[in-house]
């Protein structure tokens, strides 16, 4: 595992608008047991991400003393903790709620997350599109899945017959 010193990221300690936000260095994360660490080449932003700088997390309130927003994202594995298969290392991927009740989301060079939440990206997909994909995605799985009498699982012709 390579150990990195500083990253440049993107944080807030307060609520409000954009002026709050600041550019700052950070310590690199290290992953621990069954994460990993991307290099964050794309952060995508969501209406969640700027509601919850601008309205607080819970009650008006941030939930850590500062916060590296944004959920979703993507980028390359650069390393990863034990119980990792260290083939990911160097594999393009989205992530997804990366700030989910976490102070560390995506708008930093990098980010550490659960293996679960980061997803290969097949060569043929761009970064940009790879950071959409993550809240929307998983939005728009929960609403095919919630449907009365659906699926257990999505494949070709789960949904047949429904609109």
């Amino acid at each position: 595992m390579v150990s990195l010193a500083a990253m440049k990221a993107i944080v807030y300690s307060t609520t409000g608008g954009s002026d709050v936000l600041a550019f700052v260095d950070r310590q690199v994360p290290e992953p621990g047991p069954g994460e990993v660490r991307v290099k964050v080449l794309i952060s995508g932003v969501n209406p969640t991400d700027w509601k919850a700088r601008q309205f607080g997390h819970v009650n008006g309130r941030l939930m850590f003393p500062e916060v590296i927003p944004h959920h979703d994202g993507s980028g390359v594995v650069d390393a990863v903790g034990p119980g990792v298969d260290q083939a990911r290392v160097g594999q393009r991927v989205w992530v997804w709620e990366a700030g989910w009740r976490r102070a560390h989301g995506t708008a930093a060079e990098y980010v550490v997350l659960p293996e679960r939440q980061v997803v290969p990206l097949p060569a043929d997909v761009s970064f940009e599109v790879g950071a959409s994909l993550g809240l929307r995605a998983i939005a728009a799985h929960r609403c095919l899945m919630s449907l009365q009498h659906g699926p257990d699982r999505l494949g070709p012709g789960a949904l047949e017959g429904r609109t």
